[in-house]
């Protein structure tokens, strides 16, 4: 049993936290929208029992983040923060995925407002769609918190350092616009749309052989601490397992035969 079984389990986040299965893909909605999707304790761990369960399964082969109501997140809820709730996921951050996401790829789809752990959790995701409207941002600054769930980190490895020292120092809105332009977002698509495009964006990474997936993943998100003098005895460690499979293989019949793969995983 997992941590946010073991630790979440007494708790009902069916109505807080919805997911859908639908052609390999794995859509978790944050589902608090009167509250434009806070974070409270059974959501943090209702993602992350959904997330462990995407990595588990080897029907699935995407996720999808996503929130209810026109709004993606809008972070952490401060009010059960102030009564001493223990909201992170322990020894994982925020939706279990702050520190350790997960490694089959994820899709952030995000309307309305990303902010705060809700900005953090976009960055934990692998890639990104949002809203033209969409805003983001990280308001820690503003609160006496600071963005511990990945944003002071991941942030400036995804755009220029002084943009987001901009971003994280004067706690203030950036719009998805403005992101796109510096390559943070992938796809950019009209208001109410952004879940249908990330689906979309899914599917497209669904049809692919899932080792080779895992490992594309794997490898870029690694190799920026590899040393240069071995980066490619490292790549050779995690893609070699997948030029020996047998769905390397199968690609290579199914293109020989003009058909489609039928992917075993292995």
């Amino acid at each position: 049993m997992n941590a946010c079984q073991q630790e979440g389990d007494e708790m009902d986040s069916s109505e807080k936290v919805i997911v859908s299965i639908e052609d390999g893909v794995m859509t978790v909605m944050i589902n608090r929208p009167e509250v434009r999707n806070a974070i409270d304790r059974e959501v943090s761990y209702g993602v992350c029992a959904a997330m462990d369960e995407l990595d588990h399964r080897d029907d699935l082969r995407v996720g999808i983040l996503t929130g209810a109501g026109g709004t993606f997140c809008a972070g952490m809820d401060l009010v059960e923060f102030a009564s001493g709730a223990q909201i992170r996921v322990k020894g994982r951050g925020l939706m279990g995925m702050a520190f350790t996401p997960p490694e089959k790829p994820v899709i952030a789809a995000v309307e309305g407002y990303a902010v705060g752990g809700g900005f953090e959790a976009t960055l934990a995701c692998d890639l990104l769609v949002a809203a033209r409207d969409a805003r983001f941002g990280l308001p820690e600054v503003k609160r006496g918190l600071t963005a511990a769930g990945g944003g002071l980190i991941r942030l400036p490895r995804r755009i220029p350092q002084n943009i987001a020292m901009e971003i994280a120092l004067t706690g203030d809105w950036v719009g998805a616009e403005r992101l796109h332009e510096l390559g943070l977002v992938n796809r950019l698509v009209e208001p109410g749309a952004a879940l249908s495009e990330a689906m979309s964006l899914a599917r497209l990474i669904a049809m692919n052989a899932p080792m080779s997936v895992a490992a594309s993943k794997k490898v870029i998100l690694h190799q920026r601490d590899w040393a240069t003098e071995d980066m490619f005895d490292q790549q050779e460690a995690i893609t070699r397992p997948v030029l020996d499979s047998a769905d390397a293989h199968e690609g290579a019949v199914a293109f020989k035969e003009k058909r489609t793969p039928r992917w075993l995983g292995q």
